[in-house]
C-alpha cells in the first residue's frame, strides 16, 4: 500500500474517532493518538515507529504552535514576563530534576548517566498539549495561563543545552567549556541575525505580499518566514521551534500579526494533529499491559510529585489557586523528552528497553493530560475556598440598586457600557478573561475579575437588585451555564442576552430571558431601515 493511501485512511481514522470523542466531551489530541496507534496495529507499521521522517513532519506542528504564541509575546511583552520565563521556569526545571535524579538513582538504582538523562527528560512539560487547550479555551490570558506559557518557553529553551550535554556525555574527549562557549555564540549570532536581517526582511516580505492583495502569496510568505527562520534556528544547533518562536516574536511587532495568526491557524492544528498521531504509533500494546502496574505506578509517582514540586515553587509569587492550576497544567512529560530518549538511546547511555518503558510513561501522562486540564477550574475550586474567588469581586455599595450588570467586556460588551455610560446609567462590568479585565481597568471602568456564574459572585454583585443584567459572551455553553445561575439566583431579573446564531437560539430558548437579541437580525433590520431612508431621501 502506497503512502497516499495511509494518508487518506488516517484521515477517515481520525475524523470518525473524533467525532464520537467530541460527542463524548473528550479532547481530539486524544483521537489523533488513538489513530497513531490504530494504525500502527491495524496494516503492522511498528517499522515506522521511530521513522525521522515521520517525527520532522509532526515536529513542524510544534513549530507552528510556537510560532503562533510569539505572535502573542512582543518583546515588550517578553519583558513583562521575565519573571515567568527566566525565574519560575530555572527554578521549575533545575529542582525538577534534581528530585527526579534522586528518585531514579537513589531509589530504582538507575545507572549515573541514565538517571541524568530521565530527571532532564522528566522536568519538561508538554507545550502542545497546555498551550494548545491553553488558546483553544482562551485561558492563556488568566493568570496561571501565563505562568505556565512562561516555564513551558524556558523549558523549550532548556531542550538545547540538554541535547548538547547528551552529545557531550557520549562523547569522550569533548570539551564542555568549548561547547558552551560554541552554543552561546550561536544564540547571539542567531538572534542578532533574526532582529536585525531578519526583521527587516519579514516586514519587508509581508508588506509587499499584502499590497498585492493575494491570499496565497501572503500565506505563501508566512510559510516562507517560518520555515527559514526554523531551519536557521536548526542549523545553528538549536530546536526548530525556537526559530519559529522568534519569528513570531518578531511579527508581533508589526501591523500583519492579526492576519499572520489567522492565515496560519489550519497549518497548525493539521500538523499538531499529525504529531500527536506519531505519538499515538510510540504505544506497544503488548510491552503496555506486561508492565502496566509499573508504568502506572511510576506514571503517578511522576505527575504528584511534579505536580507537588510546581505548587511549592509557584506560591512564592502566586495565589494558591493559581498556583494549584499551573501546577496540574504543567504535571505531565513532555514531547521533547521524545527526542532526549532517541538520543540517549542511539548514543548507548540508556537500555532500550528502559527507553520503551519510559516513552510508555510519557506518551500515558499526555493522554491523560486533556481529561485534567479540561477539568483544572472545577478541580481548584473544590480543594480551595470560594473566597480566593471572592477577593478578586468586592463591590463596596452595599446598598446599591437599580445597577446594569454587563457580563462581558469584549467588542460589544464596550459598546453596551459606553452606551449606558451616555444615558446616565450605573453599571458594574464582570469578566473571566484577565486582558479585558485590564482593558477596563485601564479606562476607569468598574470590572471584575470573577465567573459570574457563581452564587457567591452573583450576590457580591447584588444581581438581586439589579435593574437588568447583559449577557455578551459568545460561547453558547458559558452562556447558558451564566443565564442558568442568573434565572436561579435572581427569577425576576431582567435578563438580556445576545446571540449571533440560531443555535444559541436553540439553545436558550427554554429558559426564561426577559430579552434574546440576535445580532444577525438587528443588523439587518438597520440595513433595511438605513436602505429605505436613503432611498426616501431621494
Amino acid at each position: 500500500m502506497d503512502i497516499l493511501s495511509y494518508v487518506i485512511i488516517a484521515l477517515g481514522i481520525s475524523v470518525i474517532i473524533n467525532l464520537v470523542l467530541k460527542r463524548l466531551g473528550i479532547s481530539q489530541i486524544i483521537g489523533y493518538i488513538v489513530t497513531g496507534t490504530v494504525l500502527v496495529y491495524l496494516f503492522d507499521l511498528r517499522h515506522m515507529t521511530d521513522s525521522h521522517t515521520l517525527e520532522l513532519v509532526g515536529e513542524f506542528g510544534i513549530v507552528f504552535l510556537m510560532f503562533t504564541i510569539g505572535l502573542e509575546i512582543s518583546l515588550q511583552k517578553l519583558n513583562t514576563m521575565k519573571m515567568d520565563v527566566f525565574g519560575n521556569g530555572a527554578l521549575q526545571v533545575g529542582i525538577t530534576a534534581l528530585l527526579f535524579y534522586t528518585i531514579s538513582h537513589f531509589v530504582f538504582n538507575v545507572p549515573n548517566v541514565a538517571s541524568v538523562i530521565i530527571a532532564l527528560a522528566f522536568a519538561l512539560s508538554s507545550t502542545a498539549v497546555v498551550l494548545t487547550f491553553l488558546k483553544q479555551s482562551k485561558e492563556i490570558n488568566l493568570p496561571y495561563g501565563q505562568r505556565s506559557m512562561g516555564i513551558l518557553i524556558f523549558q523549550d529553551i532548556a531542550v538545547i543545552p540538554i541535547l548538547l550535554l547528551i552529545g557531550f556525555l557520549s562523547v569522550e574527549d569533548a570539551s564542555i567549556s568549548d561547547i558552551l562557549i560554541q552554543t552561546a555564540w550561536s544564540a547571539v549570532l542567531l538572534i542578532g541575525l533574526l532582529f536585525t536581517v531578519g526583521k527587516r526582511v519579514m516586514t519587508w516580505l509581508l508588506h509587499f505580499s499584502a499590497n498585492s492583495m493575494e491570499d496565497e502569496l501572503f500565506m505563501g510568505s508566512v510559510l516562507v518566514i517560518v520555515f527559514a527562520a526554523s531551519m536557521a534556528a536548526h542549523m545553528a544547533g538549536f530546536t526548530y521551534s525556537l526559530g519559529a518562536f522568534v519569528a513570531g516574536m518578531i511579527i508581533a511587532e508589526t501591523k500583519y500579526h492579526h492576519k499572520v495568526e489567522t492565515d496560519i491557524a489550519p497549518f497548525k492544528d493539521l500538523l499538531l494533529g499529525t504529531f500527536f498521531v506519531t505519538v499515538g504509533m510510540k504505544i506497544d500494546l503488548l510491552y503496555f499491559s506486561e508492565h502496566v502496574g509499573n508504568i502506572v505506578g511510576v506514571l503517578v509517582l511522576v505527575l504528584v510529585a511534579k505536580m507537588l514540586l510546581i505548587f511549592g515553587i509557584m506560591r512564592f509569587t502566586s495565589t494558591p489557586r493559581t498556583s494549584f492550576k499551573t501546577a496540574l497544567a504543567l504535571s505531565q512529560v513532555g514531547e521533547f523528552s521524545f527526542a532526549v530518549f532517541a538520543l540517549a538511546s542511539s548514543s548507548q547511555l540508556m537500555d532500550a528497553e528502559l527507553v520503551q518503558f519510559l516513552v510508555l510513561v510519557v506518551v500515558l501522562s499526555m493522554i491523560i493530560t486533556p481529561f485534567l486540564i479540561t477539568k483544572i477550574g472545577v478541580i481548584t475550586d473544590k480543594l480551595f475556598e470560594e473566597s480566593q474567588t471572592l477577593s478578586k469581586v468586592k463591590v463596596e455599595d452595599k446598598a446599591r440598586k437599580n445597577h446594569v450588570v454587563v457580563c462581558g467586556y469584549s467588542v460589544v460588551g464596550h459598546f453596551v457600557v459606553d452606551k449606558l455610560h451616555a444615558r446616565g446609567s450605573s453599571c458594574i462590568i464582570v469578566d473571566y478573561n484577565i486582558k479585558h479585565v485590564r482593558e477596563g481597568l485601564s479606562k476607569g471602568e468598574e470590572i471584575y475579575w470573577a465567573d459570574i456564574s457563581k452564587p457567591a459572585i452573583l450576590d457580591s454583585l447584588h444581581v438581586s437588585e439589579a435593574s437588568a443584567v447583559v449577557v455578551t459572551l459568545d460561547n453558547i455553553e458559558k452562556k447558558r451555564a451564566i443565564c442558568e445561575a442568573i434565572l436561579a439566583h435572581a427569577p425576576k431579573v431582567n435578563l438580556v442576552v445576545k446571540v449571533s446564531s440560531l443555535d444559541g437560539i436553540k439553545a436558550l430558548q427554554d429558559l426564561p430571558i426577559s430579552v434574546i437579541v440576535d445580532s444577525k437580525r438587528e443588523v439587518a433590520k438597520i440595513l433595511v431601515e438605513e436602505t429605505l431612508s436613503c432611498s426616501l431621501s431621494k
